[in-house]
């Protein structure tokens, strides 16, 4: 499997003849290009025009996040896949409002659904308040007849973000930690270390999954939930949906727990609160580990790895998107 490369520290990216190597004061670091899938950018870092087109040939996204950890931009590269028939078939569920609707609300239905997942995982773990956390699974039973007579995407996305609030309600319950209070959903700025973690964690999830499509034959800036509009990118936000509770979720209540993230690991802002640099690494590390777990894949009757299962739920809105088979969102069955 090839790897996913993050760099924190200042430096250079260069190009020299058939190599990629990051230089800083501390030497030259070689970057093995053939099994390297994409590139996170965290510190100062210059590039070159010979870099960039070297990472072009070689299929190479790089997202960049500035000094704060916020989310820049991604160099994506020219699509290598380009496939005229499935642009087409995108932009025709997007234009034609009842195959959009249709997807969006099955995009809401497994997000939903994971949320409930997350939810009766650890209602069995925590030691009190169950009877709240009950309670939100027996809401999000009722999100499927929520959404069946909806006839605008606005009014879609307002039962996901009332299901969403509703979950958010439960990381206090679940994580129990004084210093990581949730209070309110922020994020531009968070104002709060817990949201400082759900928004640095969405957004790498966000990036991991546009990584995942430009190995596919489907265009990212097509989306259905989230508007396709000026925004560079929307379909990896749909996508993402699916996998936020399971793996970004998931791993902050893992992180807090074993206190691998504490109150030290971040910085207070002028109107935010971020994770520090120590935190981000922290988050990155384990947030890497997290995709390469593997997880057994019912219907493939093998166990596959977590990035394998983003790719393989794309192949899936592929195959929707040119009616060889319906779209249901994955589920995780732990």
């Amino acid at each position: 499997m090839k790897k996913t490369l993050y760099i924190f520290k200042h430096g250079q990216l260069r190009r020299k003849d058939n190599t990629l190597f990051f230089e800083n004061e501390e030497g030259k670091k070689v970057i093995p290009v053939e099994d390297t899938n994409d590139i996170y950018v965290f510190g100062e870092v210059d590039v070159s025009k010979r870099f960039l087109e070297f990472v072009s040939q070689k299929e190479i996204c790089v997202h960049y996040y500035n000094h704060y950890g916020y989310y820049t931009g991604t160099f994506y590269p020219r699509e290598h896949l380009n496939a005229g028939h499935v642009i087409l078939k995108q932009a025709e569920h997007y234009i034609h409002f009842d195959r959009r609707i249709e997807l969006a609300k099955t995009f809401v239905r497994g997000s939903v659904g994971q949320m409930d997942r997350v939810i009766k995982y650890y209602r069995n773990r925590v030691k009190q308040d169950r009877e709240r956390l009950e309670e939100i699974t027996a809401d999000f039973a009722q999100v499927h007849n929520q959404l069946e007579p909806l006839e605008s995407v606005e009014e879609v996305m307002a039962v996901e973000g009332h299901a969403r609030e509703k979950y958010y309600s439960a990381f206090d319950i679940i994580i129990g930690n004084r210093d990581f209070h949730f209070e309110k959903r922020s994020s531009r700025p968070p104002l709060n270390r817990l949201n400082a973690l759900i928004s640095f964690g969405n957004s790498i999830c966000y990036t991991m999954v546009l990584s995942e499509i430009y190995k596919t034959y489907l265009d990212p800036r097509i989306g259905y939930l989230h508007a396709t509009n000026f925004r560079r990118f929307s379909l990896n936000l749909d996508v993402a949906e699916i996998f936020k509770p399971i793996i970004v979720d998931r791993l902050i209540f893992s992180l807090l727990n074993k206190k691998m993230i504490q109150k030290k690991d971040f910085d207070k802002q002028t109107d935010a609160i971020l994770l520090s640099d120590s935190g981000r690494k922290t988050f990155i590390s384990e947030f890497d580990s997290r995709m390469k777990q593997t997880v057994n894949h019912r219907h493939l009757g093998k166990s596959v790895s977590y990035r394998r299962l983003v790719r393989l739920e794309l192949y899936k809105v592929q195959k929707h998107l040119l009616s060889e088979k319906e779209y249901k969102p994955y589920k995780a069955s732990w």
